[in-house]
């Protein structure tokens, strides 16, 4: 299948993306890079990944940070649970090999949070190790390629496709081939809508000559959304308000947040009062209701999230809540590393005249 990659390669010298972690042999921009594009677009991930180097420009920089430094650079990348594994990985590679990436494929896996496609990707860019870097993109166009059925969401189906472009990879060239297969999925083999009349394959693809193009790769289940619903209480006291950090095994674990409250269902502000969180935290306090906002509908992976905004002032000190959350500076807020739900609100024309403004 020795064409097949050079066919490949031949396309991506005419077609590659010029990319600033493509002109490095360094492990350690590599792996930003690459943790950075595992859930991020690369016009998104470009900003992040030059910010990140700035604020850490070396292994041993990442590692010495503070968790909280490290969580407010990734602030808006979303799954947050990269960015703690960065910080713990940085410190195994100081502590444990002497502030040097490995060099095997085995060494990179036993880092925190690096899966068999990270390992293989630095391998190859890094240190030239012959693997291929089997990722999303990578399935579907050796599902299409070569008319692969086998689910994709099953052990039995990625071990045949990894075979697969372990048979196609150029063992020589092991960099090119993945940065080839890579920039051929993000831009021409796309999930929908693919560029077929500009593919060099298409006289030998399974799924252009049979017609199923938009049947393949096959997935066995499909995954349930549940949603949810959050109110969100912005309370102002005098030039103060209070946020919490939330804890380990939490999609958003080391962000900070204002007193939330889930409900089976949108809630009013009757509802609200009459459920545990409100009573503990404020009792009988009685507070101003300066601004409610309109539901907003956020993203997760298998979740829809359904959130609403209270500011609210109270004259005096909510005990309970001061009790359990930390009560900060209001203009201290935005130094403190949110979800991106929170940061999204927190842009919005109302929180400016009802909560960052003095009364």
């Amino acid at each position: 299948m020795s064409s097949s990659s050079d066919t490949l390669i031949d396309w991506y010298q005419s077609n590659k993306r010029d990319l600033p972690w493509r002109k490095t042999r360094d492990p350690y921009a590599i792996w930003v890079s690459e943790v950075i594009l595992q859930q991020t677009r690369v016009a998104q991930g470009l900003a992040y990944y030059h910010r990140f180097l700035e604020n850490f420009p070396t292994v041993q920089s990442l590692a010495a940070a503070p968790l909280d430094a490290v969580m407010k650079v990734w602030q808006g990348l979303g799954y947050y649970t990269r960015a703690r594994n960065m910080h713990v990985a940085a410190e195994q590679v100081v502590k444990e090999h002497k502030g040097k990436f490995p060099y095997t494929y085995e060494g990179l896996r036993s880092l925190r949070g690096v899966g068999d496609y990270t390992a293989s990707a630095i391998g190859a860019f890094a240190f030239d190790i012959p693997r291929p870097a089997v990722d999303g993109n990578v399935y579907r166009i050796m599902a299409r390629m070569f008319g692969v059925f086998t689910p994709i969401d099953t052990p039995a189906g990625q071990r045949e496709l990894y075979d697969l472009s372990m048979e196609v990879l150029d063992k020589k060239r092991p960099a090119l081939f993945n940065q080839a297969i890579m920039d051929f999925g993000g831009t021409l083999c796309t999930p929908k809508n693919p560029a077929c009349g500009n593919c060099p394959f298409v006289d030998s693809c399974y799924a252009f000559r049979n017609a199923c193009i938009d049947q393949l790769p096959t997935k066995s289940k499909k995954v349930k959304v549940r949603d949810r619903y959050f109110t969100y209480l912005m309370v102002r006291y005098k030039d103060f308000t209070f946020i919490h950090q939330r804890g380990e095994k939490d999609i958003w674990h080391s962000l900070y947040e204002f007193p939330l409250i889930e409900t089976v269902k949108p809630a009013t502000l009757k509802m609200l009062k009459k459920t545990p969180e409100w009573k503990d935290w404020f009792d009988k306090e009685k507070l101003t209701v300066l601004h409610v906002s309109e539901a907003m509908k956020h993203m997760l992976s298998h979740q829809r999230l359904y959130a609403q905004f209270y500011i609210l002032e109270a004259k005096r000190l909510p005990y309970m809540l001061a009790q359990n959350f930390l009560q900060v500076k209001i203009d201290s807020v935005s130094g403190y590393s949110t979800p991106r739900l929170i940061d999204s609100y927190m842009a919005a024309e109302p929180v400016e005249k009802y909560f960052l403004t003095a009364l």
